[in-house]
């Protein structure tokens, strides 16, 4: 095994490394691991990796969150708009090549005119905003808004009260099969257990007249806000309630939302009213608030498993005494939304593009989510601009994106997504999502398999802050982890992985929190209790620059390859667990036989690639490597399916989808999990033929690129 260097001993091995010319590197000790890279390339990485690790500051960090979440900014305000022009001023300033992309997209305006009321058998309103509290200047912001959910249904409605425990699809299940009609009643369910705009569309179809949605402080109140990080009852949980059979903008299915003005040309939008918005009055509220409604019920009690961490006697039914107003006013307008991108032009692949981003826009002040990890892209976005000036540009262009109107419906990052979708069907080479990425010491993360090797290998050459460790070693050992997990949905990366079949990763640095979507998510709040020394924004920036920075620069792109066909594999055996917990018989075996196939394939490729990649082979390879990186990045296209899923065809990738009954988890796949769901046996033949097909395709573009390089 060859040398690794981890962290900071990159520096101190630089030295020796650069002692010997680069004329002479046969036999010579070459850093370990740089995948991917010829002898030449990885001792020039080395240089660089070791400059780079030195450079995002805690200092720069910690000004950038400040001067963002001085005020509320969410999308459409005129905040925002200041927020988008410092980060344009910051990348320009950085040395980056900074554009503005502007989407005229279908928004809910910004209101306060939103109210929940016990109508009977007293009148009581039920606060929907988080009190001012000392110390916490922020909370006392006149900019700050009343709790509200965006796509609710405009309305004025009263009715009795059905308890839905979290909403979910056998919430509803349950509650249909115990004879309870939710014809013109309010629905109240609590937050958590799948996204939220189910809660409201399962109620919606079953005839609720409205929802109202309240944050469960679950079975302890301590160390609640502002004496602690956690939610205090007046705490409040926004949040968009769009469901969709697509991502984006609501009126512009796999069409960018382009500027009415048509200088960039012109697109066909959907008629609002054909749309299948929701319809009804949505809102959320406080636990405290919550308390009110739920212990004056006096109906059946809950089944086993539904009681919250409300200190009430949990009941389905208020009884006809106990009627509960709810009233929304929210205008939908065209409603500019700005994404800034600004780009380390690559030396040698230009047009070839290793992506980073985050949403910039938040429900209130937005200093976990987003803007811990917007901040953290600016400090790398200057890093990357410093490291430039010593004379390590990237081969490849990395991006650093900030996206407008995520919270709507991860809306920004998609209608770019399509503006764009040719080129990175050609040319993306990954997407690294920042979606409130740091806010305390506790690494994680979830990626496509071809890049879980190239990030755990990084993890491995950051040190975590305050320790004589590595984060990898800090993740296993103190986190208990091992492995890094499966994208699922709610972010930026599902326009890039689930539609355009980009190869993506989600990586945060984390801490328990309560302010989440609320009013109390604030500078004062990350202050005490997130990242208080400002240090866990820079190590993630030095993790996400590393990654960017081994994808730009290697002469043949270090995807894990292996992992398609491991990874599948585990995938196939979960499908099997699933069908046989709900007895339904499937038999994938010529599933499982693809991927043995597969990863014959992917081990062929590894040996090529190793054994071309050896010594110092640059001269010779630069040209087989471009052919052969061509081939690589169609790896992750060969799931896509024209037709896309079931009652889904914007999403088209058919290895992982987000879980189309919940929202945020991740299904893999989603073709067969969903017969599988739904107890339909009898399409999982059909399903499972397109996964053989999406298999070939993977196992001819690796038998492909083994080519290329053995005729190298």
């Amino acid at each position: 095994m060859l040398y690794r260097p981890t962290g900071r001993t990159l520096i101190v091995a630089l030295a020796t490394l650069l002692s010997t010319t680069l004329s002479g590197l046969h036999g010579q000790v070459v850093p370990d691991p740089y995948v991917g890279f010829t002898a030449t390339r990885a001792l020039e990485q080395s240089r660089c990796e070791a400059l780079f690790l030195e450079l995002p500051s805690s200092q720069a960090f910690r000004e950038h969150l400040r001067i963002m979440t001085a005020a509320p900014h969410p999308a459409g305000s005129q905040a925002q708009v200041e927020v988008g022009n410092y980060l344009t001023r910051v990348m320009k300033a950085a040395g980056l090549e900074v554009k503005r992309h502007t989407y005229d997209v279908y928004l809910p305006q910004l209101t306060d005119d939103v109210e929940a009321w016990i109508a009977t058998p007293e009148r009581i309103r039920l606060s929907n905003r988080e009190p001012a509290l000392p110390g916490d200047r922020f909370s006392y912001h006149p900019d700050l808004l009343n709790g509200w959910n965006a796509f609710s249904g405009s309305g004025d409605v009263t009715g009795e009260v059905v308890y839905a425990n979290f909403g979910r699809r056998e919430d509803y299940e349950a509650l249909d099969a115990m004879g309870i009609d939710l014809t013109g009643r309010i629905v109240i369910a609590r937050y958590g257990g799948n996204f939220r705009g189910y809660k409201v569309k399962f109620a919606e179809e079953r005839g609720a007249a409205g929802v109202i949605m309240f944050n469960d402080p679950g079975f302890s109140r301590e160390g609640a806000y502002p004496e602690g990080p956690m939610m205090n009852g007046e705490t409040i949980q926004r949040g968009s309630v769009l469901t969709l059979p697509w991502t984006g903008d609501p009126l512009t299915p796999f069409e960018p939302a382009l500027p009415v003005t048509g200088e960039r040309g012109h697109v066909t939008r959907l008629d609002p009213e054909e749309v299948a918005m929701p319809t009804i009055p949505v809102l959320p509220l406080g636990y405290l608030a919550a308390e009110e409604i739920l212990s004056r019920m006096e109906g059946t009690s809950a089944p086993e498993g539904w009681a919250g961490g409300v200190q009430v006697d949990y009941r389905i039914t208020g009884g006809p005494d106990l009627t509960v107003r709810v009233r929304v006013n929210q205008p939908r307008a065209l409603t500019p939304a700005v994404n800034v991108v600004g780009t380390v032009v690559g030396t040698e692949f230009p047009n070839e593009w290793v992506i980073l981003g985050a949403h910039y826009d938040p429900w209130g002040f937005g200093a976990i989510d987003p803007n811990g990890g917007t901040a953290m892209l600016l400090a790398l976005a200057e890093a990357l601009g410093q490291l430039k000036d010593e004379g390590c540009s990237p081969r490849r262009s990395i991006l650093i994106a900030h996206w407008d109107a995520e919270e709507a419906g991860i809306i920004g990052s998609t209608e770019w997504v399509e503006e764009f979708i040719d080129p990175l069907t050609v040319d993306a080479v990954a997407y690294i999502n920042a979606d409130g990425a740091v806010s305390g010491p506790n690494f994680g993360g979830s990626s496509s398999p071809s890049l879980k090797g190239t990030i755990l290998d990084v993890l491995d050459d950051v040190m975590y802050p305050g320790r004589d460790q590595t984060v990898y070693d800090w993740w296993t050992t103190e986190a208990g982890a091992s492995e890094l997990g499966d994208l699922g949905g709610g972010s930026d990366h599902v326009p890039f992985y689930t539609h355009a079949g980009v190869p993506s990763a989600g990586l945060s640095t984390g801490a328990p929190s309560g302010v989440y979507h609320s009013n109390y998510d604030n500078f004062a709040w990350f202050e005490r209790f997130g990242d208080t020394e400002f240090v866990f924004g820079p190590m993630l920036a030095r993790v996400d620059g590393l990654v960017a920075l081994r994808l730009a620069n290697a002469d043949v792109l270090p995807y894990d390859v292996v992992r398609y066909a491991t990874d599948t594999r585990v995938h196939v055996q979960t499908l099997l667990d699933v069908a046989e917990a709900r007895s339904v018989e499937v038999n994938l075996t010529r599933l499982i036989e693809a991927t043995t196939g597969l990863e014959d394939a992917a081990n062929r490729f590894v040996v090529a690639r190793d054994r071309t990649l050896e010594g110092d082979a640059a001269a010779l390879v630069i040209p087989v490597a471009q052919r052969t990186n061509r081939l690589l990045r169609q790896l992750e296209k060969a799931w896509l399916d024209e037709e896309g899923l079931q009652d889904r065809p914007w999403s088209r990738n058919l290895y992982v989808s987000p879980d189309p009954f919940s929202g945020y988890a991740s299904w893999m796949l989603p073709g067969v999990r969903f017969e599988i769901e739904t107890e339909d046996p009898e399409e999982v033949p059909e399903w499972e033929e397109r996964y053989l097909r999406a298999i070939e395709r993977l196992t001819n573009y690796l038998d492909q690129a083994t080519a290329e390089l053995s005729r190298g």
